[in-house]
């Protein structure tokens, strides 16, 4: 779940890099990134081996 919120997230970030003023598609691009950010918490909570992992494999920052 995680992965494919990351690729949706960056998706729409490339999108917003062109198109600035599509708020609604901003909008959906924070929900995102605050699900991403429950899940990982989850994740870090649960099983701190795994989420180290998935943060390396992904490429993002931890939280």
């Amino acid at each position: 779940q995680v992965f494919s919120f990351t690729n949706k997230i960056r998706r729409l970030a490339s999108h917003l890099e062109l198109h600035k003023k599509d708020f609604s598609s901003e909008r959906g691009l924070r929900r995102l990134l605050g699900k991403r950010r429950r899940l990982l918490a989850y994740l870090a909570k649960k099983n701190r081996v795994r989420y180290k992992k998935l943060i390396g494999q992904l490429n993002i920052r931890e939280q």
